[in-house]
């Protein structure tokens, strides 16, 4: 028999990364405004909050601001939060995505992974051209937050 296809897989940019903390210690860096704020995005970008509402029905708006000088407006709407195993929000704004964000236990540490499911292929290519690099730089910006002393 045949292996089943993910008819989802062509809508979908999968990131994922191992972290030497605890799963605990990944949620803790999403549930805190302050210190998301520090790590969420790109290398060279910075955001304000102006609602962060972690919990579900709760909405984030903020603001990226791009090394380049352009503010980038996002609005999500938070669908799970399920302490310390997984986040999903809907990023409600284009381009628009639903993300499952898990934190898997394994060897070591935890297992993170960012699934982002767009609308159709032709969104999700168009967007992976930038997003996959700028997940991995957020990947390095979490590890930098995580290795900070509280």
């Amino acid at each position: 028999m045949d292996a089943a296809i993910d008819p989802n897989a062509a809508r979908e940019i999968v990131s994922t990364r191992h972290f030497q903390q605890p799963r605990e210690a990944l949620f803790a860096a999403y549930a805190d405004p302050q210190r998301l704020a520090r790590w969420w995005g790109p290398a060279g970008f910075r955001n304000s909050f102006e609602l962060f509402e972690f919990r579900p029905g709760g909405h984030w708006r903020f603001t990226m601001h791009g090394p380049d000088g352009k503010d980038y407006a996002n609005h999500s709407v938070f669908h799970a939060v399920e302490a310390p195993v997984r986040i999903v929000l809907e990023h409600l704004n284009a381009p628009h995505f639903e993300m499952h964000i898990t934190h898997t236990e394994e060897a070591g540490g935890t297992r993170l992974t960012w699934r982002m499911r767009f609308d159709d292929a032709r969104t999700r290519d168009a967007v992976a051209r930038y997003a996959v690099p700028a997940n991995e730089q957020n990947f390095d910006r979490l590890q930098a937050e995580l290795s900070r002393t509280l």
